[in-house]
């Protein structure tokens, strides 16, 4: 008789008596120990064979040695097929991205899955895949992806739709709408086998320089609304050309990738809501209405692929990090998603749910509550799009094709007229920079004394209350450092993810980070650049020079704060070389009001001018004071007095932001309203359960 054990909430069989649902075994993790040095000694062989010599960053080779557990003997049959790729793609990028993978043994069908289901971009993407999915007991399935393309707006009329969407979904509730980007679909979803993938690319391609010439400037849009369906329809001359670009790439995609497309040769439409209660009908029109369509829009072609096997589940997105109890539940990093089928939750208790994880394929069970809901398209891959723009000459055209290639976007052939371009640029977006206050920190709760609470004589950091982070990041000189540094508290935590959930669903675009040397400011970005799955993709630029007033730090010298090199080994993705416009050993204690003022105009001044124009929103995290010491100059307004300034900066909360917008027009900055709304909420006071004793 199997032992029962309740842990975490739920009843369960003991581990031992249990099978992972997963389908691997504690041997077969062993043996991914035993196998993990010697795949890395001949992954790096491999490599000094390579001629050329791959191009892969240090990243790369790091991750070799936690991959190498599958290294095999190729079967015959696989390396036939690698052959008959690389002999059809010859030229092309397939080849390149396979053969660090191969080298370290692994199967082509395998290394084929990783490079479709991450939009074969990088072998290092491909790589990380694979690691993720090295107990995914589907991997060796012969699964294809599912792809589709969709006519996308870019520009200001995406973010007018966008903002539609935000405003639909808070004033009506979410429909079938909300689970897709705005978008005309062109074709529906459709199969094709990872060794064709690259193919595909070439077929959207030559569709794209084929219709180019005839491709409308301006695609009208007209509102049509019914009791359960609100959207734009194309009509017109525009539609039968975007029609027939749909045809033209089904039948290029049936002869490069024998992909059998079903192009759009219905209404097409762009959908505003969709299955919407009766009762909202009307307010979903006034926002419609709302939507100014005068502005100019550059479309593009974008080709995207899903896992066919959870069409139809339902998408969760982990907000916390979980820990499994018991061998049958799921790891949940914050952003992970999670595909549940709701006609299978029969084992699951209450609170709980069975479901899939798409970023390790792996089943199990999950806390229903350290989730939410996420959109359908979430878990799409974008693989490549084409872009109706054109460059004015022969150059220009080959330098921006030659740059769009190596980020998975195709620009045409030939040259529109100056009109049109001149329409392009009015596209572009306007330079902005957004300033946020840290979240909360540990001595704003628990005082001056907080570190006294929770170190233990010799130096150890221990977690006295739960508001306490569960732990600290290493630093040379020990915990004594944090005491002027303090962090974030779990609340300070709490509050920076949703901040950035917050500005991941306003669709604003960050391509720059800046943050200030203090530990929670750069907490604080990281947490940020998470939520907005960038963390990888933006490194923080450490600025001194927006560090707060020193007047108001404790002691007489400045706070002993963590290095560059600390913070890369507490893994904050640190840029080690950026050139700050203020070094820290610039940094004066108690410094006048006059100098803190001049330092932050001065720091903000370089890091607008040193960010490209149109490359999207500036993100500064630092403290209250910059909210208005580095807005101020942006704005063209002379410092505060120095008493109003301290009476302002007390009234701002943690995650307080501004946001201030170019207006090239009238040639000066302006203060806008920020992306996302305010938090705010109470106070939790202390609580001792001694004092409920009954008597005292």
């Amino acid at each position: 008789m199997e032992e029962t054990v309740r842990i975490g909430g739920r009843c369960t069989q003991h581990p031992a008596n249990r099978i992972l649902k997963t389908g691997i075994s504690c041997k077969q993790d062993i043996n991914f120990c035993q196998k993990d040095q010697k795949g890395l000694e001949v992954f790096l062989h491999s490599l000094s064979l390579a001629s050329p010599p791959l191009a892969l960053s240090p990243h790369f080779c790091v991750q070799a040695s936690f991959l190498a557990h599958r290294q095999e003997e190729m079967a015959a049959g696989e390396t036939q097929l690698y052959a008959k790729v690389s002999n059809k793609l010859k030229g092309r990028s397939t080849p390149l991205l396979l053969e660090p993978l191969l080298a370290m043994g692994f199967p082509v069908h395998t290394a084929l899955k990783a490079l479709a289901a991450t939009g074969r971009k990088t072998a290092e993407e491909a790589l990380v895949w694979l690691h993720d999915h090295g107990n995914d007991p589907s991997l060796d399935d012969p699964i294809p992806q599912e792809y589709a393309l969709f006519l996308c707006p870019t520009g200001p009329l995406l973010e007018k739709l966008q903002e539609f969407w935000r405003e639909s979904k808070r004033q009506c509730a979410k429909n079938r709408a909300h689970e897709v980007f705005p978008h005309v679909t062109l074709c529906d979803f459709f199969t094709c086998e990872d060794q064709r993938v690259e193919c595909l690319y070439e077929a959207l391609k030559r569709a794209g320089d084929r219709l180019l010439g005839s491709f409308p400037t301006a695609v009208p849009l007209a509102l049509h609304s019914s009791i359960s369906y609100l959207g734009f329809f194309v009509n017109g001359s525009p539609a039968d050309i975007i029609r027939e670009f749909a045809m033209t790439f089904a039948t290029e995609a049936s002869l490069l990738a024998d992909c059998s497309v079903k192009p759009c040769t219905k209404q097409l439409h762009l959908t505003l809501a969709h299955k919407f209660y009766p009762h909202h009908q009307r307010t979903l029109e006034q926002l419609a209405r709302a939507i100014p369509l005068g502005h100019s829009c550059q479309w593009t072609a974008a080709l995207y692929s899903r896992d066919m096997r959870f069409v139809h589940y339902q998408t969760l997105r982990a907000l916390f990090q979980y820990k499994p109890q018991n061998v049958d539940e799921l790891t949940l990093s914050p952003g992970d998603y999670i595909f549940v089928d709701p006609t299978q939750q029969d084992e699951a208790s209450e609170g709980w749910v069975i479901g899939i994880s798409q970023r390790t394929g792996c089943r199990g069970f999950l806390p229903e509550n350290y989730t939410d809901r996420a959109s359908e398209s979430d878990t799409w891959v974008k693989h490549r799009m084409y872009t109706f723009s054109l460059s004015t000459d022969l150059n220009s055209r080959k330098d921006s094709e030659a740059s769009s290639r190596c980020s998975g976007e195709f620009l045409p052939q030939t040259a529109r007229s100056l009109s049109s371009l001149q329409a392009l640029q009015a596209t572009v977006a306007r330079k902005s920079v957004l300033v946020v206050r840290h979240g909360e920190r540990v001595d704003q709760i628990f005082g001056k004394s907080w570190l006294q609470q929770c170190s233990t004589p010799d130096g150890k950091y221990y977690r006295p209350d739960l508001n306490f982070p569960c732990s600290l990041p290493r630093r040379s000189r020990g915990i004594k450092d944090f005491e002027n540094d303090p962090p974030l508290s779990s609340c300070g935590i709490f509050q920076s993810r949703i901040a950035g959930d917050a500005l991941l669903d306003s669709g604003i675009r960050i391509s720059s980070v800046f943050a200030s040397p203090a530990l929670r400011c750069v907490q604080t970005a990281k947490l940020i650049l998470e939520e907005l799955k960038l963390e990888k993709k933006i490194k923080i630029r450490v600025e001194p020079g927006i560090f707060e007033w020193t007047k108001w730090e404790a002691g007489k010298t400045t706070p002993t704060l963590m290095s560059l090199e600390e913070l890369k080994e507490a893994n904050f993705n640190i840029d080690t070389d950026y050139r700050p416009a203020f070094p820290l050993s610039a940094l004066m204690p108690a410094e006048s009001y006059q100098e803190y003022v001049d330092r932050c105009t001065a720091s903000v001044v370089q890091i607008v001018n040193t960010c490209p124009q149109d490359t999207g929103v500036i993100l500064i995290v630092s403290h209250g004071s910059a909210l208005d010491s580095c807005t101020r100059p942006l704005l063209g307004l002379p410092p505060r007095e120095c008493g109003d300034f301290a009476q302002l900066v007390r009234k701002i909360p943690s995650l307080g932001m501004c946001f201030c917008e170019e207006n090239k027009e009238e040639g000066k900055w302006e203060l806008v309203n920020p992306p996302v709304k305010t938090l705010t909420h109470g106070a939790n006071a202390a609580f001792n359960w001694r004092n409920w004793i009954s008597g005292n």
